[in-house]
């Protein structure tokens, strides 16, 4: 066996777990903190163009989401049988994990490349948008995003093979490179500094794509070269079904749990575009400023994932049960955070969108009321990461429909129908109360029929 491997195992099968969960979440937590600045940085910018950019900014949202969930859900996917694998010692299947994964990737590019050429005008089409000017802005802006979308898809690919292999130093360099790159780059191309053109709208989608591209290229080279468990080689390869079945039974239920979210926010944006253009941009800059508190969470996920399917493969539950609990810990405190942020200083995070009076208004009154849902969020966020761990990914996808289909969107259209735009965004705290409640009632199951099973094992 290779000494790097042996490394491996110890590192996750006998490091104080606390210490451990730090070690794999905290880069991974630095950089998604990156990750969140460089998004808010990208619609600081484009506010500074006009309102009306921040709103087709925000529209064009669904289908990133979308592009994000494929990626992000396939990773997850990989993530968990190449990380089960190595709990195993089965070293072939790590290699099939890897190369089936970065198979599905490339043909989901080839998905998204076919919507950016013809599918962004017809989207555009289905939303109440009367300015021309917004829907202008919002085409140019997606079409860059989904034909080049190949940066992102692999730079997410890559980086999760890195974090199933404990090299989550590695994947931070890759995403805080592309995301420093993306926040160096939106001014220049937004207006036209340094001799640049003004491209506006289309400057900040090209700053996107160009960081995600670096981002991607160094996040190859590292599993090239410092990635010594998993062994990408595709001489002689051909898909394989068993496999491909694997990765999707945990990432499918992710992807269209989080496919469900782009759903989600579409029909939020339809429902505020029948208050205002104002109301909808209020939305996209919550969903920014949420991302600062949102995002470490997810890095601290990304940590927890190979560590409970790497302890469920060796059948170790006390190591298991602690992870979950301290990431509970850890997220909470995160939100915690967040929902002090967000009702003392309302109107001072919404002015670096350059918010207009009737914005700040409407704003202010809409991240108070939102930020009530997310001390039960960290809760449900973590448990929906043990769900996909140990493969019951499907959970999660119930979850998340009983959340934002099932409830969310019904009471934002029901509070919506009062005429007041401020009763709409009540539906959040409401869905999230719903979450909380499916979330502990599918754990229980799980514990009772899964991890009760396991041997305790050692700390």
């Amino acid at each position: 066996m290779d000494n790097k491997e042996v490394v491996k195992e110890n590192k996750m099968g006998t490091m104080p777990v606390n210490k451990l969960l730090l070690n794999m979440s905290l880069p991974m937590m630095a950089s998604m903190l990156v990750q969140a600045m460089y998004n808010i940085v990208d619609s600081i910018f484009v506010s500074r163009v006009s309102e009306g950019a921040l709103t087709a900014v925000t529209l064009s949202f669904p289908i990133q989401m979308l592009i994000i969930a494929v990626g992000g859900g396939t990773g997850v996917g990989i993530n968990a049988v190449l990380s089960k694998a190595l709990g195993e010692k089965d070293h072939d299947e790590v290699k099939k994990s890897a190369t089936n994964g970065v198979f599905l990737i490339a043909m989901s590019y080839i998905v998204f490349l076919m919507i950016g050429l013809f599918g962004v005008k017809p989207f555009f089409a289905t939303q109440k948008v009367g300015d021309a000017q917004i829907l202008n802005y919002g085409i140019q802006y997606l079409s860059i995003v989904c034909i080049c979308s190949v940066g992102v898809l692999t730079q997410m690919t890559f980086e999760r093979l890195l974090q199933s292999t404990g090299k989550t130093m590695y994947s931070m360099i890759s995403q805080m490179t592309g995301a420093i790159i993306n926040c160096i780059m939106d001014p220049i191309l937004i207006f036209g500094l340094f001799g640049a053109p003004r491209l506006e709208v289309a400057g900040a989608a090209l700053a996107t794509i160009f960081g995600q591209i670096v981002g991607a290229s160094l996040a190859i080279y590292f599993n090239l070269t410092k990635d010594k468990e998993v062994v990408l080689s595709f001489r002689g390869f051909k898909p394989e079904g068993r496999m491909i079945k694997k990765i999707y039974s945990v990432g499918l239920p992710s992807i269209i749990m989080q496919s469900i979210g782009s759903i989600m926010n579409y029909c939020m944006n339809q429902i505020l575009l029948g208050f205002s253009s104002t109301a909808a941009a209020v939305f996209g800059a919550y969903f920014k400023l949420q991302s600062f508190f949102f995002m470490p969470v997810f890095g601290l996920n990304n940590g927890l994932i190979p560590i409970v399917a790497f302890n469920y493969g060796a059948k170790n539950r006390k190591r298991m049960l602690k992870a979950i609990k301290l990431s509970i810990f850890y997220a909470e405190i995160l939100f915690l955070i967040g929902v002090i942020a967000f009702e003392l200083f309302p109107d001072k995070l919404l002015m670096i969108f350059d918010a207009s009076p009737a914005m700040l208004d409407m704003g202010s009154r809409a991240l108070r009321t939102i930020a009530i849902h997310f001390p039960i969020a960290a809760y449900c966020i973590i448990v929906g990461t043990v769900f996909q761990s140990l493969g019951y990914g499907v959970y999660s996808l119930w979850v998340s429909i009983a959340r934002q289909l099932a409830v969310l969107i019904p009471a934002a259209y029901l509070l919506s129908l009062t005429g007041v735009v401020h009763n709409v965004w009540w539906a959040f705290p409401i869905a999230e109360l719903a979450s909380a409640v499916a979330s502990t009632f599918f754990f229980v199951k799980i514990y009772n029929h899964t991890i009760k099973e396991i041997p305790l094992g050692v700390d």
